[in-house]
């Protein structure tokens, strides 16, 4: 076949006769200039006999010239051309092969082979196509068959012009060119579609056809839409895994040059790399010079040295080898000090860092994000560590201690409590070892129970009294024993009372005060455990208890029984019992939840002292309905534990009245602090708000009293008891004064003087009704107790007195007292502590009388403190002071500071008198100056007694609790600073003042004094009044990080709730919704970090406090699901506190018998089963 099918034929006439094969390319006339006229006639001949069709398809017909004049031929060749078809169907399989050898053939015949096997193809599809023609001419117009004819003509007459063959595509006369296939194809009737093999392929330019109108028309196509699906990549958070690797990788530093200063000006500030770079030479491939080295390398086609690109990055490099140094540091230091504990610890710590550090042990790319995220691996590294400081130091117990905290994220809780109790076996005498497992124990939900934690308070009790009698020789009592024992003890009565067992606390406190103040001369000498035998009997007597009417004490007992017994004193018949209220469901109407918690909270109010027969009615022990009321021996005998030191046990007196709801000032220790914490009174801020100089401070601190189970919020106010709860505190006290002297008789009397006071400031806000017979019942008190000859000079008592007149209202009365008080000190001046403060309530009091520092009133306050600097008897107030006697007075205070703060600050300990009129002096100095120059006057004196006495107290630590000066130059200083505070407030209220001077004296304050509620609730209100926030959150975030304490992660989340209570308001008015102006949920989002955060410490995650809040808060944002997960998590770290159980019964009703059932199982006290109130509702 040629080179082009059209001039086959005139390469035949060119060169007859002779070989195709000898053909040259120079000698082709496809490239003759002469033959370029007449094949160009020869196609536009052809193009006219077809100007009228278009080929649809691309068929090669190549007629020939004998084929069609010889009709014998044709006939024969048709014959031929079946039989042919016949075996192409038998060999149909092999069609591919013989395709492939037909394209072999045809191409062979291109070169030049002219055979007759050719020529026959030629012929038979030049046939083919005519016998086409005639079927589809068939049925057809004229003018159709015409074109037929006319198209057979053309292609007669180009193969007689020499032509081979001619393409379709060139015929454009044709128009039916295709035949028609009648016969059905039965598959188009069986599937949707047709075969995809008879559909051409093609790709659709968009969803729209042509012809269409795209407003009115559309098409609907099935499958796929055709427009392009651009993936689009989503924007990543900074939060997500991908990008929270490249955050934690270092960058790279960046520092600049130093250079001296030129005298041109500079347009730009240099920035270099942190290793300088050698400066590029200009070269013919960097001409500017401003390619660094590895571009050169690249534009010459290069790649940087081997050494070059195997090298890190410098300062990865270097963060590495400091690490690798302190790694091989901390290895060498405890090889050779093997017994250094610290050091272990320290190493254990140091893991963390490492763990941190961007890829010092990642051993391939990719590992060391792995590494970093593994919290398995990083315990795992510190059990190894504290297992080898195990090896090396096998008696440390702080070392077996981390390594149990360690083991509790991955061991099982019964396997822990295994270790717990081996540890303690070889163990017995440490106190804080058993501090820690008793924590343990009791928030350990799936094994506790109340009856198995009290069992296991009194083994502890019991174990450490018999080491401390030297009855266990394997062990040595440690320092501190006896007050760990104390401490213990308390945590014991707090874990009694917040599980509902009232009873048990008090009778708990009632044998300790019979064991401690009124044992028996003959048994003092014994162990312990002998004690407690000889106890018993006078316990399971019956005779009066400590509160109780009558009540002697053991010793007394132990005297008569000797004797031959008591003699039994009929009662008297005119004294009638105490009715009560059988009718304590007063609505029948409410929910039964409703009714349960309040006959629930009714009962344990009535019923916290715990039930004895009376012997003089007949009673015995089956009288009683409820069982769970009476107290056996057995409840209390492992508990009692020997006081000898005379400060526990005036604390065991203290600790016992903060039971009962009296205000002594006891604060439980630190170890059990944040366990007994379970109410909110520590923001309550209204009477310090109505008078921040002289409020009335009950320093319960968020503890409750036995019988208060009142819900999270209620104002807490010393309401005080039942009428035989009130005789019950007034045994108390009538016994146990007669037991001290001095200042520690004179404290209990003022505790419980201030107890009646506190019910006087509760009906003053609350019941006025019973103000006029709670004023005369209180004075009555205090002029009983200042009659007492050893009460007679107490100004404690006299300052106490004379307040309580002055908040009945009786001014003028109250002028006596403090007149009559001050005129009895005689001329101490500026160094008795008692009357300084004496002098300063007087004045505080008469300067709220008249906020404006105008008029007598002021004068009055100026009076006071210029006589106490005088040494002369005091005289009651006649007129203004002369100016001469206050530039005296200021001079006396300005001599008398300097004398005490150089005592102070002496290289020798200061005495306790000193330190104690050192505070009160301060008092009076920083008031005097207040009242006669000015506020600024007042912020100087504070300035300086705080700048000298901040270097000499002790940051919080170790360290500070060993040593006594400190913590009472501490003391000092934190009452000054409250005053100081108190006094800005003050002067805030009733003048224009701004706020920086007292935020900034209660930001420096709270510092030293984390732990100081009164300091933290001064804060938060004044930061409450401001719009910006981010002050107060980043003092928080400072505060909460470096304290251990509590009180700022309480108080932040208070301070976030005003603000969002604030919000709330602005945004919903008369209950409807307003568009909000400020993120609300961002403050719901922090609130709810901030209780995650604090409930992940030891000290916030068992406390019920915290607990408590988080389920308030939660259920006031409508989320019930979430606010029972809580709960449900509360329970598994506080399980014994009963007050969480009742919150739960306020917040979700429908599930009463569920918690009920909880309680039950985990034997809380339920003073109400569920029948019983059926019963109560059916009467």
């Amino acid at each position: 076949m040629a080179l082009f099918p059209a001039f086959a034929g005139t390469s035949e006439a060119s060169s007859a006769g002779a070989s195709r094969k000898d053909l040259d390319w120079l000698s082709n006339p496809s490239f003759c200039v002469g033959t370029l006229t007449s094949l160009s006639q020869q196609s536009e001949e052809v193009t006219a006999c077809a100007s009228e069709g278009s080929p649809l398809t691309r068929s090669p017909v190549r007629p020939e010239l004998s084929d069609e004049s010889d009709p014998t031929k044709t006939v024969t060749q048709t014959s031929r051309k079946k039989k042919k078809e016949k075996q192409r169907k038998r060999k149909h399989q092999h069609h591919r092969k013989k395709t492939k050898r037909r394209h072999e053939q045809s191409s062979s015949s291109g070169s030049g082979s002219d055979s007759d096997s050719g020529k026959d193809r030629s012929s038979r599809s030049f046939r083919d196509s005519q016998k086409d023609f005639e079927k589809a001419s068939q049925g057809s117009n004229v003018a159709t068959a015409a074109a037929a004819a006319a198209a057979a003509a053309a292609a007669a007459a180009a193969a007689a012009a020499g032509h081979c063959s001619i393409w379709l595509e060139d015929t454009q006369a044709l128009t039916d060119v295709f035949r028609t296939d009648k016969k059905p194809d039965p598959a188009n009737w069986e599937y949707k579609s047709l075969y995809r093999g008879d559909i051409a392929r093609y790709k659709r330019k968009g969803d729209s056809c042509l012809g269409l109108n795209p407003k009115k028309q559309c098409v609907s196509w099935e499958g796929a839409s055709a427009t392009k699906k651009h993936s689009h990549k989503h924007l990543e958070r900074y939060f997500t895994k991908k990008n929270v690797g490249l955050m934690r990788t270092e960058g790279i530093a960046v520092c600049s040059k130093s250079e001296p200063p030129s005298s041109e000006p500079v347009t730009f500030i240099p920035v270099t790399d942190s290793a300088p770079a050698a400066t590029p030479v200009a070269t013919w491939l960097n001409p500017l010079g401003i390619y660094d080295q590895s571009t050169t390398q690249w534009l010459q086609g290069q790649g940087p040295a081997e050494q070059e690109s195997k090298q890190p990055d410098s300062q990865q490099d270097r963060e590495n080898a400091v690490l690798k140094a302190r790694v091989e540091e901390f290895n060498r230091k405890v090889r050779e000090n093997p017994r250094d504990t610290q050091l272990w610890m320290a190493f254990v710590a140091f893991q963390d860092e490492v763990m941190r550090s961007p890829g010092l042990y990642a051993l391939e790319e990719g590992e060391q994000e792995k590494h970093r995220k593994s919290l398995k691996l990083l315990l795992e590294k510190k059990l190894a560590v504290l297992e080898r400081a195990i090896e090396s130091n096998p008696s440390s117990v702080d070392l077996k201690l981390a390594k149990l905290q360690l083991c509790a994220e991955f061991w099982e809780p019964s396997v822990l409590a295994k270790e717990w109790q081996k540890l303690l076996f070889l163990h017995p005498n440490n106190t804080g070892l058993w501090q820690r497992y008793l924590s343990f124990c009791q928030s350990q939900f799936g094994t506790f129970s109340v009856s198995k934690l009290h069992s296991l308070y009194g083994k502890c009790l019991s174990t450490l009294s018999a080491v401390k009698d030297g009855s266990i020789l394997s062990h040595p009592v440690l320092p501190g024993t006896e007050e760990a024992m104390f401490a213990l003890f308390l945590q014991h009565c707090h874990f009694l009372r917040q599980a509902g067992h009232s009873e048990k606390v008090v009778s708990l406190f009632q044998a300790m005060v019979d064991f401690t103040f009124f044992k028996p001369d003959s048994v003092k000498e014994l162990p312990t455990k002998v004690q407690v035998e000889f106890f018993e009997p006078f316990w399971d007597s019956g005779e009066p208890r400590v509160g109780e009417k009558g009540a002697r004490g053991w010793r007394a007992w132990m005297h008569q029984q000797e004797r031959g017994g008591w003699v039994l004193v009929n009662p008297d018949e005119d004294q009638e019992e105490p009715e009560e209220d059988d009718q304590e469901i007063k609505d029948k109407t409410l929910p039964r939840w409703q009714i349960w918690l309040a006959v629930e909270r009714s009962r344990d109010q009535r019923h916290w002292r715990p039930w004895r027969p009376d012997k003089t009615k007949k009673q015995t022990e089956e009288d009683c309905e409820d069982p769970e009321r009476q107290v056996l021996f057995d409840d209390i005998g492992q508990s009692l534990i020997r006081l000898s030191s005379p400060g526990l046990q005036f604390q065991l007196i203290e600790a016992f009245l903060q039971f009962l709801g009296v205000p002594s000032g006891f604060l439980p220790p630190a170890s059990c602090l944040y366990l007994a914490m379970d109410e909110s009174s520590i923001f309550d801020s209204e009477l310090y708000d109505e008078k921040p100089l002289t409020y009335f401070n009950s320093s319960f601190s968020g503890i409750s009293c036995v019988g208060y189970m009142e819900h999270l919020g209620c104002p807490r106010w010393t309401k005080g008891h039942s009428q035989e709860g009130e005789e019950f505190v007034r045994n108390v006290f009538h016994l146990v004064l007669p037991l001290f002297s001095g200042k520690q008789k004179s404290q209990l009397c003022l505790s419980w003087l201030r107890y009646e006071v506190a019910k006087v400031i509760w009906c003053l806000h609350s019941k006025k009704k019973r103000l006029k017979s709670q004023g005369k019942n209180c004075k009555k008190l205090a002029k009983n107790l200042l009659k007492e000859p050893e009460n007679r000079n107490n100004f404690c008592l006299w300052k106490q007195y004379a307040h309580l007149e002055w908040l009945l209202g009786n001014i003028e009365d109250a002028r006596k007292v403090f007149d009559t008080a001050l005129s009895m000190a005689g001329s101490s001046e500026l160094k008795d502590r008692e009357l300084c403060e004496l002098s300063l309530l007087y004045a505080q009091l008469e300067m709220e009388l008249s906020p404006d520092l105008r008029g007598a009133t002021t004068g009055r306050a100026v009076h006071v403190l210029t006589r106490l600097t005088e040494s002369s008897p005091y005289g009651p107030y006649k007129g203004q002071v002369m100016a001469t006697q206050v530039l005296k007075a200021r001079k006396a205070y300005e001599h008398a500071l300097q004398d005490c703060l150089g005592q102070t600050c002496a290289s020798d300990p200061a005495t306790a008198e000193s330190l104690d009129c050192l505070g009160s002096l301060v008092k009076c100095f920083i008031l005097f100056q207040y009242l006669t120059v000015g506020i600024d006057a007042a912020v100087q004196i504070y300035g300086q007694v705080f700048a000298k006495l901040k270097g000499s107290v002790l940051p919080e630590g170790p360290g500070s609790e060993h040593s006594v000066h400190s913590q009472s130059l501490s003391s000092v200083l934190e009452a000054v600073t409250l005053m100081h505070a108190s006094l800005l407030k003050f002067h805030m209220n009733s003048s224009v003042y701004p706020l920086a001077p007292l935020r900034e004296t209660l930001s420096e304050a709270l510092k030293l004094y984390p732990g100081n509620q009164v300091l933290w609730r001064a804060y938060v209100q004044i930061q409450n009044k401001s719009h910006s926030a981010n002050k107060t959150r980043r003092f928080f975030n400072v505060v909460t990080r470096s304290a251990k304490h509590l009180e700022p992660w309480l108080f932040a989340i208070e301070a976030e709730k005003l603000r969002k209570r604030l919000v709330d308001s602005v945004q919903r008015v008369g209950g409807r919704e307003v568009h909000a102006t400020i993120p609300e949920t961002g403050l719901t989002h922090r609130i709810r970090a901030l209780f995650e955060n604090a409930i992940r410490s030891d000290k916030g995650s068992q406390c019920p406090l915290l607990w408590r809040m988080y389920l308030k808060f939660l259920v006031s944002l409508g989320n019930k699901e979430r606010s029972k997960g809580v709960f449900y998590k509360a329970l598994q770290s506080c399980p014994w506190a009963k007050v969480l159980y009742m919150d739960a019964m306020e917040y979700f009703p429908d599930e009463l018998q569920e918690i009920l059932d909880v309680m039950t199982e985990k034997e809380l006290r339920v003073r109400l089963p569920l029948e019983e109130l059926d019963l109560l509702l059916e009467d």
